[in-house]
């Protein structure tokens, strides 16, 4: 069982305040102190620096920060378990980006259900930053994403690469012509919100070369893969997905590839975890039998 006053360390990290972790955690500010204090020594270290009335975490506070998140996860997951015991169904609680989820998981769960009747499962589906968070909080044991992570915090498994493309309706004049990304400007955007791996994905290529979202004429910003696809259709603006996102509507003409100079982008989907995971096997089990 983890020391309560980890807790108090995980809040005071979260809002950075310890006036506001105390009342979040509905303990006296000076209690919290104590909190922290008392890991301080236990640990030999300090976790926090006080600056300008501004509290950051030291080196060796992000270290432990990192460790202890871990460790409050696997907690969790246990305490889980535990309160199963008896129960003989397997519990899966795991998320996915948007793509992967509405994409690419729905024959794999399909075909695991099939041969696994014995399985309560439940999925969360969100963008990929808020998914970290729900690994981190305990809300899923792990994801499949599309984003980014931080590598130091997370263990991996590849689960498959990506093509990453632009797309526009076939109404579009520009549709068969080779462009550049300058040629683009001009065009409405439709893309996904802030904090999605696709949306990541071409504000980086973008910032490479100089471009920004903002240059295009306007932008249209949706949380919906469908909603922006009909749009696009509809001859409303240009998008940039996965290639597997819109597999059925290139096939029947709905949607067309855009033919832009130098534009290849391969995007790796990965499994995560938390890092040091004492599950990690059962991550690797996960993903040979269900994933891969």
């Amino acid at each position: 069982m983890l020391d309560f006053r980890i807790d108090t360390f995980l809040e005071v990290c979260k809002q950075m305040n310890i006036t506001k972790a105390a009342k979040s955690l509905n303990i006296t500010q000076p209690a919290a102190t104590q909190h922290i204090k008392f890991l301080e020594s236990s640990y030999n270290i300090k976790l926090f620096n006080y600056k300008s009335k501004k509290l950051s975490l030291t080196k060796e506070g992000e270290v432990f920060l990192n460790y202890i998140t871990t460790l409050k996860h696997d907690d969790l997951k246990l305490r889980s378990e535990i309160g199963l015991i008896g129960n003989k169904n397997l519990q899966l609680n795991f998320g996915t980006t948007l793509t992967i989820g509405e994409y690419l998981m729905p024959d794999k769960i399909r075909k695991y259900l099939k041969d696994n009747d014995n399985v309560n499962m439940k999925v969360l589906v969100a963008n990929t930053n808020e998914l970290l968070n729900y690994i981190n909080n305990g809300n899923i044991d792990f994801a499949i994403i599309e984003g980014n992570f931080p590598k130091n915090e997370f263990d991996y498994i590849k689960v498959s690469a990506e093509n990453y493309i632009g797309v526009c309706s076939k109404k579009n004049k520009i549709y068969s012509k080779n462009l550049s990304l300058e040629d683009l400007l001009n065009q409405r955007l439709i893309i996904r919100e802030t904090g999605s791996g696709s949306r990541e994905l071409i504000e980086k290529y973008l910032e490479n070369r100089s471009i920004s979202i903002n240059d295009f004429s306007n932008t249209i910003e949706i949380n919906n893969i469908n909603t922006i696809k009909e749009l696009v259709k509809s001859n409303i603006g240009i998008t940039f997905l996965y290639e597997a996102a819109v597999k059925n509507e290139l096939k029947n003409n709905e949607l067309v590839k855009l033919h832009i100079k130098d534009f290849k982008i391969e995007h790796d989907f990965n499994l995560i975890w938390r890092k040091n995971s004492k599950y990690k096997n059962y991550y690797y089990k996960i993903f040979e039998d269900f994933i891969k």
